[in-house]
């Protein structure tokens, strides 16, 4: 197999080249997915920049994205595959003189399969990372689907037998810890946990992604929305919603932000009442939180 990346020095700068910015952890494990042909687990809180992760290692390897989306009742025809019901009756319509064990070899052939994510990231030619995103929503007994994929890269369908992968994809698996997943899948993967960024990090994550961004609004940002994510709150902003509120300061022509522009942008920022009831107090209360940059 070729390998995708010389170093880790060599995932780092890719990963920048799409404005991702990974720390070296990130890189490391990305590195190592690659080279020991593992899948990637990445927990954390949600908004913390997991299926980015994958979605920019696609972008940095020009790899086809195949995105699997994890929701409670996903079932093997949804996840693998399933057969093409109404073209199976059509040809057995339209066969009903001929033998019926050659009817049978025949509809129960790759024509009439219809390929999952899971199966269609085995099977394609091209190079594919493969997400599956937010795994900890299915039940337990439904990560039996990604268990021999995950182990083997391939899949057993019993009227066609064993499907082996063409070429190996890069793996990620996200998690937002809502459940513990199981230790069989666990051992598969190599690990990875995705916390907020800490103030330094999400002011070049800031610049990078808002570029009409001044230095000192930027720093204001994520000085306040550390302060935010600190407090008691149903649920923090997500680095996405960092991007957001920098994007309205910036049309707002805001330079700087006092308490009154906060207050009023705190929806842009927050997404429950409670949550925005808190912050606004904390701005109206902590000055600290709006001075400026030595």
């Amino acid at each position: 197999m070729t390998e995708r990346f010389s170093d880790v020095e060599a995932v780092r700068n890719g990963l920048s080249g799409v404005d991702y910015l990974a720390d070296d952890g990130i890189s490391s494990v990305v590195y190592l997915a690659d080279r020991l042909d593992k899948p990637v687990l990445v927990e954390g809180p949600a908004g913390t920049g997991k299926t980015q992760l994958a979605k920019s290692v696609a972008d940095m390897l020009g790899a086809r994205l195949i995105r699997l989306q994890c929701y409670e009742g996903l079932d093997e025809s949804k996840a693998l595959y399933e057969w093409n019901y109404k073209k199976q009756l059509l040809r057995i319509q339209s066969e009903r003189d001929a033998d019926w064990t050659q009817i049978e070899d025949d509809i129960f052939s790759e024509e009439f399969l219809l390929t999952r994510p899971l199966l269609e990231a085995i099977t394609c030619e091209d190079p594919v990372v493969l997400l599956i995103d937010e795994v900890d929503r299915v039940e337990v007994e439904t990560e039996a689907l990604l268990l021999e994929i995950l182990s083997d890269y391939q899949v057993s369908i019993p009227e066609l037998g064993t499907i082996t992968a063409k070429q190996i994809p890069l793996v990620f698996l996200t998690s937002n810890n809502t459940r513990e997943l199981s230790e069989a899948l666990k051992r598969r993967a190599l690990y990875m946990y995705l916390d907020y960024p800490d103030m330094e990090r999400e002011r070049e994550i800031v610049l990078t992604k808002v570029p009409e961004i001044t230095q000192n609004l930027a720093d204001q940002v994520a000085r306040i929305v550390r302060t935010v994510r600190n407090l008691d709150l149903r649920k923090a902003p997500s680095v996405s919603e960092t991007l957001d509120w920098a994007r309205t300061l910036v049309l707002l022509g805001v330079e700087h932000v006092d308490a009154e522009t906060a207050t009023d942008t705190a929806n842009i920022l927050l997404k429950y009442r409670s949550d925005i009831e808190k912050a606004t107090k904390e701005f109206a209360t902590n000055d600290d939180t709006f001075e400026a940059q030595a």
